[in-house]
């Protein structure tokens, strides 16, 4: 009888976070910047709580806190819904995150259309908007003597229509500069250009926050001010690696794997590594070089040697030494179409971080091999 596989690990949480659920197969994690969160709305709603209900002393506090746990919970959803969506299009969901300045999805992978960027951005905006218009309605049906229930729902129906709109602003790192990408790639078929333009949609609304923050300041709300300042740089910085990332993905754009491809030769898995390496030197030419495909006895390529994992045996041993033990095996990723190229390569790029990469032909039989070395000084040369 064989004995039951062991379940898959949780991945570690994080630094400041805590695991407190799942949804949707991912680990629901909040950070601990959430109980500062938490205690300053009970600060400032203290004072509008002891308007609607005197006398509560200090579990007027408890009240606010109570508040802060249900607006966490509608943000919740509105993560949710980015995930549920996502999950829907094929894609691993790693986590939700619930911290300072609201929450966050984080998706494995890139939308590969701009229907699917669309739809998994625009569904949490639509998902809070939703969310307030239930707690308005309840809010009409809510007796007046209830003075603190209807605080409570007056408060999560304003907050959620207001993070609802606020996330249809045209900007990254925000839903609504997610839904602008997807436009502008939809009509250029260029992903990185909407990318570009949805950052700088970022940018703007970074700066226009800032200016916020100046006229609140005359005022002397300085909290808010603060609050408004910390938000700004969040959007600056989030459009601004939006638009770094773009350039890497322009740069992909026109590199084609076929003509990064160096030559190959394959060998039995079994061979003595001395004679694959004398093998790849006698098949190289100047100016280039020859890399080590692995085959099973019907010549299935398996794996791929670097010149890292060579350099690495001492020369002495290599006539001892199969040359399958010094190579990476190319299950996980690292055999791909010769005619891969541009958002696809960096796809697989990101899926799965190699040094070297081999390229099969339609019939399966290796084209050669791809470094990641070469990629990027062809990026660079671009």
């Amino acid at each position: 009888m064989s004995s039951p596989s062991p379940a898959p690990q949780r991945p570690p949480v994080p630094r400041g976070m805590v695991r407190i659920g799942r949804i949707a197969g991912s680990d629901v994690l909040v950070s601990t910047s959430w109980f500062f969160v938490a205690a300053l709305i009970a600060w400032i709603m203290g004072p509008r709580v002891d308007q609607v209900q005197p006398g509560l002393g200090a579990w007027k506090y408890v009240v606010g806190v109570a508040f802060a746990m249900a607006l966490y919970l509608a943000i919740l959803l509105h993560e949710a819904s980015h995930a549920l969506v996502a999950r829907r299009f094929g894609f691993t969901v790693e986590a939700i995150t619930l911290h300072f300045l609201g929450g966050a999805t984080t998706i494995d992978g890139e939308a590969r259309r701009p229907r699917q960027e669309f739809w998994i951005a625009v569904v949490g905006p639509i998902t809070s908007l939703a969310v307030g218009a239930v707690a308005l309605a309840l809010w009409f049906a809510i007796p007046e003597d209830q003075g603190l229930l209807l605080l409570v729902v007056e408060g999560l129906a304003g907050s959620n229509l207001v993070i609802g709109v606020l996330n249809l602003v045209p900007g990254l790192p925000l839903d609504g500069g997610r839904v602008l990408k997807a436009g502008v790639w939809a009509l250029t078929g260029k992903v990185y250009v909407g990318t570009v333009v949805a950052g700088w949609g970022g940018r703007v609304t970074a700066v226009a926050v800032v200016v916020w923050a100046f006229l609140s300041s005359r005022d002397g709300t300085v909290v808010n001010s603060v609050v408004l300042v910390i938000v700004a740089m969040f959007l600056w910085t989030g459009a601004s690696q939006a638009i770094a990332a773009a350039g890497v993905v322009r740069g992909l754009s026109g590199v084609v794997a076929r003509e990064l491809a160096r030559p190959a030769i394959t060998v039995p898995e079994d061979l003595p590594l001395a004679e694959a390496v004398r093998r790849a030197g006698a098949a190289s030419v100047p100016g280039s070089m020859t890399g080590i495909v692995t085959t099973t006895s019907d010549g299935r390529p398996v794996g791929v040697v670097s010149d890292e994992a060579v350099r690495a045996v001492p020369e002495e041993r290599m006539p001892w030494l199969a040359v399958s033990t010094v190579a990476r095996s190319l299950v996980g990723g690292r055999a791909l179409p010769v005619g891969i190229t541009g958002e696809d390569l960096l796809a697989a790029l990101r899926r799965t971080p190699a040094s070297e990469y081999v390229l099969l032909a339609e019939d399966g039989s290796v084209h050669g091999v791809l470094a990641t070395a070469d990629i990027v000084r062809a990026m660079r040369n671009r």
